[in-house]
């Protein structure tokens, strides 16, 4: 596992056996997670799977969440930590009635979602940080699932031990959608709308211990948050093999390309793979995009200037079992993302045995591996490089089936839940031990 000391952690825990290892006893773990139901994100995915595979090793597992709340599996306990919840759809961006505000939290939630600014990891800490108050004695590791917020510290200072994982820099974010806003008015709607970055970037300062799921990711956090070296490892994130896995009796549908984004934000790179699918439609009328996530203003808006109507299907809110099928059905996978951390997606598509045309952005390469081997791989934002890559995939059978096996073969090989929890409990050890 890649980390400050390159001695793998397995090897320094052999050849050092005191003081003794807290691995030969169940650890107590209060999970952390300020939104929590997998379809708001990777960050969902993470905590269930993480929260699956440490209580299979032995742990008894916590889950403190706010809305939209995880799916968990049996033996998990869940702690409801609820707030205002203001951007739940039917009617998100809205103003709670009176009766709603019960604490001094809920002021400051409203206040500073008055003046456009997100406000949930900072009052969700706060919220936590107070149920956790008391109960020192009854966690030996809180782990903080990127909320960050200045509760975390809150915590240490109670007397709590914790581990932190930064999935990536939200820097990268902000800057992406302030470089997309085309008016001085969003801009600055941007820049109020991240504002809970500055109190995250002076808590990830001080905090001791953290994790993260690339090297990539590792070295912008040190760089774009100014965070210590020696502070940060890096354990990779993974991908559940009895969900995500080839379906033989599915053909593949000609022309079919699939995305799987949770969100439309530049980040994502939704537009310029839509521009490259009708450069690609000019040779091939019958390619198509799959996109499972919803449509949103500024998507539908290019669908509708590219006259892609026709060519593009979004499905949301799908099960497993489907998600599989639509995988099994594509001939080709995309992850246009401007950057990623890590990359869910990514090594979901692979594991399906479905050939993979990725970007280069962020952690991209480091999770799909040497493009023409186990993916194909173009500069972010490119949609003349994406298309040309699309094309050529499309074209190309005997590459498709290779690409596709071999990217499966390096997911099964690197990229599972089961280790990414073992590697996770290392940290603990490590915590609690006072190695690291």
């Amino acid at each position: 596992m890649p980390s400050a000391d390159p001695t793998p952690v397995a090897a320094r825990l052999h050849a050092d056996p005191e003081p003794p290892s807290s691995s030969d006893r169940p650890l107590r773990i209060a999970w952390l997670t300020y939104r929590g139901n997998p379809l708001s994100g990777g960050q969902g995915v993470y905590t269930r799977y993480m929260a699956r595979e440490l209580t299979a090793m032995g742990h008894k597992v916590t889950v403190f969440s706010g809305e939209p709340y995880p799916h968990l599996d049996d033996g998990v306990e869940l702690v409801k930590v609820p707030g205002l919840d203001l951007y739940a759809e039917p009617h998100p961006f809205r103003l709670p009635a009176i009766w709603e505000y019960k604490s001094r939290y809920d002021l400051a939630e409203v206040a500073m979602f008055s003046t456009g600014m997100f406000p949930e990891p900072i009052t969700w800490s706060w919220r936590a940080r107070r149920l956790l108050k008391d109960r020192v004695g009854d966690f030996d590791i809180v782990h903080d699932n990127q909320c960050l917020g200045p509760g975390v510290l809150g915590m240490i200072a109670d007397g709590h031990t914790v581990l932190a994982t930064v999935h990536h820099p939200i820097t990268k974010d902000r800057d992406l959608d302030m470089a997309a806003a085309t008016t001085r008015w969003k801009r600055m709607v941007q820049k109020r709308w991240y504002g809970f970055l500055g109190p995250q970037i002076r808590v990830v300062r001080k905090l001791p211990h953290m994790v993260t799921v690339s090297e990539s990711s590792r070295r912008d956090i040190v760089r774009d948050l100014d965070a210590r070296s020696e502070n940060l490892r890096v354990v990779a994130v993974g991908v559940d093999t009895e969900i995500f896995h080839p379906e033989p009796g599915v053909e593949r549908v000609p022309g079919r390309l699939m995305v799987t984004t949770s969100s439309d934000i530049p980040l994502k790179g939704l537009v310029p793979l839509l521009e490259a699918l009708a450069k690609v439609r000019a040779e091939r009328p019958d390619a198509h995009l799959q996109v499972i996530g919803s449509p949103r203003a500024r998507v539908s808006a290019t669908i509708e200037r590219l006259g892609l109507q026709s060519a593009v299907r979004f499905e949301k809110g799908i099960d497993d079992a489907r998600l599989r099928h639509l995988y099994a059905e594509a001939e080709v996978a995309v992850v246009p993302s401007l950057y990623e951390g890590f990359s869910l997606p990514a090594v979901e598509a692979m594991a399906c045995g479905v050939p993979l045309v990725a970007t280069t952005g962020g952690a991209l390469p480091e999770v799909a591996g040497t493009s023409g081997e186990t993916c194909l791989l173009v500069p972010p934002g490119d949609p003349d490089a994406l298309a040309q890559m699309i094309l050529r995939a499309l074209g190309d059978a005997e590459l498709r089936s290779r690409i596709g096996a071999a990217g499966k073969a390096r997911v099964l090989d690197r990229f599972t839940w089961r280790a990414t929890a073992v590697g996770t409990a290392a940290l603990y050890d490590e915590i609690l031990t006072g190695r690291w």
